[in-house]
């Protein structure tokens, strides 16, 4: 039996998403432990600029996995939207070499992660609440940005290369 160049990269492509949707949610339960330390923010941005508008197949794999693995509850509406923020700013900047500008984009979506998962509280819980439950986790949100910055900071471009090595188009 034959194979077509496009029936390969096909296969290639769903096998890749297969594989980093479980890494992804693998290692954010393995860094559950520290607290808003994830590799998760790393991942989407590498996935978006290396498969473009497709990569939002292995994000979403990724979000159905938590509500398997964690449950259902309000946090579940706040992965519906706040990976696809990343995403959309990730194949905004997707032609960005340096990773310092990749580290600092992880960073401050970091930051900014309890703002953006604040809009669905003020909405579900009211503003009042919303505001005290931001205000209360920015030490988390700090965290988040360091994080984030320092493993982008570190990973971006070497893992960029071997994504692009392992999907050649």
């Amino acid at each position: 039996m034959k194979h077509s160049p496009k029936r390969e990269l096909a296969l290639r492509e769903l096998v890749l998403f297969a594989v980093l949707s479980a890494l992804t949610f693998a290692m954010k339960v393995v860094m559950s432990g520290l607290p808003n330390i994830e590799p998760v923010s790393l991942m989407v941005m590498l996935i978006m600029v290396t498969f473009g508008w497709r990569g939002l197949y292995p994000i979403y794999v990724y979000v159905v996995m938590e509500f398997l693995y964690y449950g259902i509850g309000i946090w579940n509406l706040y992965y519906l939207y706040v990976w696809l923020i990343l995403a959309v700013l990730a194949m905004l900047c997707r032609k960005i070499e340096h990773p310092l500008a990749w580290a600092m984009l992880s960073g401050v979506f970091g930051l900014v992660f309890g703002a953006l998962c604040a809009l669905v509280d003020i909405f579900l819980v009211g503003p009042e609440y919303a505001l005290v439950k931001w205000i209360d986790g920015i030490p988390f949100d700090i965290a988040h940005c360091a994080g984030n910055f320092v493993m982008a900071l570190l990973l971006f471009k070497p893992l960029r290369q071997l994504m692009q090595r392992l999907y050649k188009r």
